[in-house]
């Protein structure tokens, strides 16, 4: 194999990549795999054009509702597994410092940062990965006793984004520096902006940043003067409320939601419980996107699934009654709605 050739993963490799995770054939994923190691390409492009698009798109055939949840995981620990065996097969030394790499708390989503930790570690740093939910006061309690270069933060999911804020500071205050990544952040950083937090856009941008410690400390201030209004906190007292209104709500409205069964009934209690919790992260940040990028999201799913998008308007109708009182909700959720009306 060429230089050249060796700088990308085959398409045809990233395609029979894809057979083996829909076989769910860890072994023949492995060594898929390290045969591209063996045949040029580097190791970091292997995590990067094979590993993380195929995972990519084990998410979205999850979402069109091709794949079921059982498929999503079978998928996902063989992704895990074939991560492991590329960097034992390379075996990089660590010559740099050390790097911890966490998902928030709360956060279950561990392949991309895993993906993020494992750059890192072939470019030379001394890599602790902590894995997935990582309470703040364990994180740092880590950090008092180990000594590191700077902190790699991951979030998915933009309705963490209160608890995310938290942790950083936490990290800001045991001196450590904090580099964010993940799609709960804003595809372009927005959040983390507003969070006032470094952020990357992929493993390798996460890498140069670490690498610049000038520049991963030259962080502006937050901007979180709204948070003076209390509404976020005010909004959080009432999430329970808000859901057995709204579930109450939903029966009323809909008779078929009265013959749910107890799964359907669960599924329905999360589904309320995520608008509140974006709604509430929308407020937090003061940006009504995060929310309406959520329920047009939320709509495409359970459309998928034949659930009428009417399932989510309603709700947001509700909530926008109950929450008359909240100015900054109100706004979100009117934004949300007409989102969804489109």
């Amino acid at each position: 194999m060429t230089a050249a050739a060796a700088a990308v993963v085959p398409s045809e490799a990233y395609a029979g990549y894809l057979d083996c995770l829909t076989d769910a054939d860890e072994f023949a994923a492995t060594e898929m795999a390290i045969d591209l190691l063996d045949a040029g390409v580097p190791a970091e492009r292997v995590l990067l054009d094979l590993v993380a698009p195929a995972q990519a798109e084990v998410g979205e055939r999850w979402a069109r509702n091709e794949w079921s949840v059982a498929q999503e995981h079978a998928a996902t620990h063989i992704s895990e597994q074939v991560i492991a065996a590329v960097v034992a097969h390379v075996k990089p030394a660590s010559t740099r410092g050390r790097v911890v790499v966490a998902c928030m708390d709360g956060e279950w989503h561990a392949l991309p940062p895993r993906l993020v930790a494992e750059v890192l570690r072939l470019r030379g740093w001394q890599v602790t990965f902590l894995g997935a939910s990582v309470p703040a006061a364990h994180l740092v309690s880590y950090l008092h006793r180990h000594d590191a270069h700077a902190v790699a933060l991951a979030c998915a999911l933009p309705m963490r984004l209160p608890h995310a804020h938290r942790m950083i500071e936490a990290c800001r205050r045991s001196d450590v520096p904090v580099v964010v990544g993940g799609r709960g952040f804003g595809a372009d950083g927005r959040w983390a902006r507003r969070l006032g937090v470094a952020w990357a856009p992929d493993a390798p941008a996460a890498a140069e940043l670490i690498a610049d410690e000038r520049a991963l400390r030259a962080v502006p201030p937050a901007q979180l003067a709204h948070l003076a209004d209390d509404e976020y906190t005010s909004l959080v007292r009432r999430r329970a409320e808000l859901i057995d209104s709204g579930l109450a709500r939903l029966r009323e409205r809909v008779p078929a939601v009265r013959a749910y069964t107890p799964a359907q009934v669960d599924a329905t209690v999360s589904d309320l419980g995520h608008i509140v919790d974006f709604l509430a992260a929308a407020v937090y940040v003061d940006d009504a996107s995060l929310f309406t990028e959520f329920v047009e999201w939320l709509a495409e799913i359970l459309v998928s699934r034949g659930v009428p998008a009417g399932a989510v308007a309603l709700p947001l109708e509700h909530y926008a009654v109950a929450l008359r009182d909240f100015p900054r909700a109100e706004r979100v959720l009117a934004q949300g709605r007409a989102a969804i009306r489109h």
